[in-house]
């Protein structure tokens, strides 16, 4: 039987972050879930630490973030909540998880898995692609014995923060989902509770190496996951 694993989740607050933690939470692979966060963070359980923690500390990062095994990233921002300071968004998506990432690695974990977005491109123009793709390729460059790249596109479910334009493109695009086959099948809108269920997935099969995950291959480890606990049910 393989060993229990110590798991470290940032963006725990987030919509993805919060059913993350909370999976991780019941999942019987790890022993202990510790979420660094950047403020309250309000759910209690026995295998549950939060750590409030100082992103700009580094001293504070690093003692927070202790020793473990594998590193879930879903911390992200919206050019809303930064009031289009494009600095301030590149320091939350692309400075807290690449700090961390070799601050983990530093630490002896072994296992990152990072949500990042469709269309990913350090190359593009597009501030906020550019932006995603800049994290992977500076993530990838830690060289984790595992790493884990999930790329959905618009995400379902319900956040803390109400997001008009979100809610819009969601009812325009959510019907338009199965005939978005072939090459527009990465773009098919998904449910944060799948994108959750697919990282503890990933985790869980302790596979080295690089791995990307577009809609296809996220929903297939989505599935692997409820069958290995159906399977666990009833063993």
């Amino acid at each position: 039987m393989l060993q229990q694993q110590v798991a470290v989740v940032l963006g725990a607050t987030g919509m993805i972050g919060n059913l993350l933690t909370q999976r991780l939470l019941k999942d019987p692979g790890f022993s202990k879930v510790r979420v660094l966060v950047r403020r309250p963070f309000s759910y209690e359980h026995p295998r549950l630490e939060v750590q409030l923690t100082d992103f700009d500390s580094t001293n504070d990062i690093q003692s927070k973030l202790g020793t473990g095994d594998c590193i879930f990233s879903c911390i992200g921002t919206t050019q809303k909540a930064v009031q289009n300071d494009e600095a301030l968004y590149w320091k939350i998506d692309h400075d807290i998880p690449v700090h961390v990432a070799t601050l983990g690695k530093a630490a002896g974990f072994h296992t990152f898995l990072l949500v990042s977005s469709v269309g990913a491109n350090a190359n593009t123009t597009n501030f906020y692609l550019q932006l995603k793709g800049i994290v992977e390729k500076d993530i990838l460059a830690e060289n984790y014995r595992s790493t884990h790249i999930f790329r959905p596109s618009l995400l379902l479910g319900e956040r803390e923060e109400r997001r008009f334009g979100e809610g819009i493109f969601q009812t325009i695009v959510k019907p338009l989902a199965p005939v978005m086959l072939g090459s527009l099948q990465k773009y098919k809108p998904i449910y944060a509770e799948d994108i959750a269920k697919a990282m503890i997935a990933a985790a869980n099969r302790r596979e080295p190496g690089k791995h990307i995950y577009e809609y296809k291959a996220i929903m297939q480890l989505a599935l692997s996951s409820l069958n290995a606990t159906q399977t666990s049910k009833t063993a």
